[in-house]
């Protein structure tokens, strides 16, 4: 049993720091659906000079920032490409059908990430009308499912460039955006020059308890203002959870190098573990996937087990388990919950 509960669940376990927690309580506020507060509207110009677009929007949700990007861009009927691991096929409860009636043409790209020549051929004919018609292509950066992998940056040029070719729109989920940043050095905004419209969380790796921020052209995010007010994102004194993202912006961005060392420090230890198959070398952020390759250990009696000795995992198949450094796992946690896994998967 550990001293303390060590949750590597995910990166949305993270606790407000108390310099967050002091910037919160004394954050300036006003009516934000009349654009009167002001740490949200320096919130909003922050993020468009970091990703280079010409307005945001702020909202409760990274969900609600898919939600409303797809109702935008997308009418009743058409189709979306995007990988299979997509947060939006798999984590949004079917949002996308049933607040925006639209299709999914799913590609199997190697660890979340798709070719622009698999982009190319999944595009339906616009003057057949028997199949959906395609109006957005999708990436994820990083590709949760896809084991933390970053978009190359070529790679996302070369999709936006079959997108403008057909009249399409290219739209990030930008959940982990900060993390590829960190991880290749990559500016924000070069990551986001090739695409139409995109979005940043504040809530995994940058540690604020709440909120994230769309941003793109001003007159989509003119029509996102509208869709916030018909899916109930509307807000007003929210300057108090604003100045959470401006403060981790500012102190927690460049920190996430620190995650990505102790993801690779966990790799290299559980590979050192009977019944574990794991490829550090493969692991390029803070997401750690493994199999568990023991007949008589499941992921989820992995996870029972380990709850019970004080560490959090997930458990996301019959064997495959994921763990997550974030801002409050240190590298004494990671080598705590290391002498667990060996002590549990050795009983």
């Amino acid at each position: 049993m550990t001293n303390r509960f060590i949750d590597l669940y995910s990166d949305t376990k993270t606790k407000p720091t108390p310099g967050m927690r002091k910037a919160m309580a004394e954050a300036e506020v006003g009516d934000e659906q009349k654009f009167e507060d002001p740490t949200v509207n320096r919130l909003r110009e922050r993020v468009c000079a970091l990703l280079g677009k010409e307005d945001a929007v702020f909202l409760p949700s990274g969900t609600m920032c898919n939600q409303i990007a797809i109702r935008v861009h997308c009418r009743p009927g058409e189709e979306i490409i995007c990988d299979r691991t997509a947060h939006i096929i798999t984590s949004e409860g079917g949002g996308p059908g049933a607040n925006a009636g639209v299709m999914f043409h799913p590609l199997d790209g190697p660890n979340g990430i798709f070719s622009a020549e698999m982009a190319n051929a999944a595009v339906k004919d616009p003057n057949n009308r028997y199949s959906p018609r395609t109006r957005l292509i999708e990436i994820e950066q990083t590709s949760n499912r896809g084991g933390g992998s970053l978009w190359p940056v070529e790679t996302i040029r070369e999709v936006a460039a079959v997108a403008r070719t057909h009249g399409l729109k290219l739209h990030m989920d930008g959940a982990r955006l900060p993390n590829a940043c960190a991880a290749s050095g990559v500016r924000a905004a070069d990551y986001a020059a090739p695409c139409d419209t995109l979005w940043i969380d504040f809530t995994k790796g940058l540690g604020a308890p709440v909120g994230a921020i769309l941003a793109g052209p001003k007159d989509f995010i003119h029509e996102a203002w509208r869709v916030k007010q018909q899916l109930g994102g509307s807000m007003r004194q929210s300057g108090i959870i604003a100045a959470a993202g401006l403060y981790a912006i500012e102190h927690h961005w460049d920190r996430l190098a620190e995650d990505h060392a102790n993801a690779r420090r966990l790799a290299e230890g559980l590979a050192e573990i009977k019944g574990v198959s794991i490829d550090p070398d493969a692991l390029p952020t803070n997401l750690v996937f493994f199999e568990i390759d023991r007949p008589d250990w499941t992921a989820p009696r992995l996870m029972a087990a380990m709850k019970e000795q004080g560490v959090g995992i997930g458990a996301f198949s019959a064997t495959t388990v994921r763990v997550v450094t974030h801002l409050d796992v240190t590298r004494e946690d990671i080598d705590a919950a290391l002498l667990v896994f060996k002590r549990v998967l050795a009983a």
